[in-house]
């Protein structure tokens, strides 16, 4: 069993599992900019036999770190926030333990950093995995594809929990009750001037806060999203950034099937998983924050995550029609927009 972990008593909620109360949000992260010059200079102060390396910013650098490539076989991460920086030493804990009960690989801790230069949170050196940002178009077999990632949460969710992070400030809440984001769900369908209180958004929603939770808590990585999975030769090669992974109510990993399968891949991603309905019912919730979130932060934007939301929203919407007129015999109203993906 791993040793106590001293992060956990400090960042992790002590509520008892299966509880449906939700937590208090606070404020949004005030976010940092990083630029090459201060990743030098701290690999310069710090890591002194890596300061020849060439240090460049990584396209798809994501929200809760800012990620450059150091090298060819390193990667830098440098949180953004004072919240995501409680991340680095969960992950440098905890990815050890993961990497060696996964079927694919992921990140390697390697080096943590010390605020420095200026710069005030603890970051992190990995090793680089090779691979591409997983999209729809280079997935060769779709079902394939979704197996493979059925196995790797099957596979995540067999680790055992003792000692595990649960849902905290840490992960924004991942792995807790999915009414804690409520709040932010109203505030989503406000800005992008739609009305949770009619047709299928609502319904989604209400299914999913009242969809119970057995209680029985399992390892989760948080945000398996495009970004945080790679690819090569069209097939699932890696996963990346367990900064929102813990213990808990494991559906949120669930909100890939929306994201990133075809239907017919997220029919077997279910059967791989034997998903029951409840489970099912709150993955479909934390997929809907998910996409209403990113879409309404991205008003008007082309870019490949926010068309991504939209396609979620679309297949959400789509598959909750069906199950709707399926329940009734008729045929489910179309009360919600159909979202642009181009």
């Amino acid at each position: 069993m791993p040793p106590a972990d001293p992060f956990v008593a400090e960042n992790s909620d002590t509520r008892r599992a299966g509880t449906e109360e939700p937590y208090a949000l606070g404020p949004a992260p005030t976010r940092t900019t990083v630029a090459p010059a201060l990743v030098e200079q701290l690999i310069a102060d710090q890591f002194p036999y890596w300061s020849g390396l060439t240090v460049e910013p990584v396209a798809e650098s994501g929200w809760d770190n800012v990620t450059f490539r150091l090298g060819s076989e390193l990667l830098v991460r440098m949180p953004s926030a004072a919240e995501y920086a409680l991340a680095v030493d969960k992950e440098h804990r905890w990815l050890p333990v993961l990497a060696s009960q996964l079927p694919q690989p992921v990140p390697r801790p390697i080096a943590k950093g010390r605020p420095g230069a200026g710069y005030p949170f603890p970051w992190s050196v990995y090793g680089w995995l090779q691979g591409t940002p997983a999209t729809l178009d280079q997935v060769t077999d779709p079902v394939r594809f979704a197996e493979d990632m059925a196995d790797f949460v099957a596979a995540l969710r067999r680790v055992t929990t003792a000692g595990g992070p649960r849902p905290g400030k840490h992960n924004w809440y991942r792995g807790g009750p999915l009414r804690t984001f409520d709040g932010l769900l109203h505030t989503a369908l406000t800005d992008l001037d739609a009305d949770l209180g009619t047709g299928l958004v609502h319904t989604i929603w209400q299914r999913a806060i009242r969809a119970r939770w057995d209680g029985v808590e399992r390892w989760f990585h948080g945000d398996l999203s495009q970004g945080n999975v790679l690819l090569a030769d069209g097939c699932l090669a890696a996963v990346l950034d367990f900064g929102t992974c813990g213990v808990g109510d494991p559906a949120c990993d669930l909100a890939i099937a929306w994201t990133l399968l075809t239907e017919e891949g997220r029919q077997a991603f279910r059967r791989r998983l034997s998903v029951p309905d409840d489970e099912w019912a709150r993955g479909r919730g934390w997929a809907l924050w998910k996409a209403l979130t990113v879409c309404a932060d991205n008003r008007g934007s082309s870019d490949q995550v926010a068309l991504g939301a939209r396609r979620a929203l679309n297949e959400l919407v789509t598959e909750s029609r069906a199950d709707t007129s399926s329940e009734t015999g008729h045929a489910a109203g179309a009360s919600v927009t159909t979202w642009p993906t181009r």
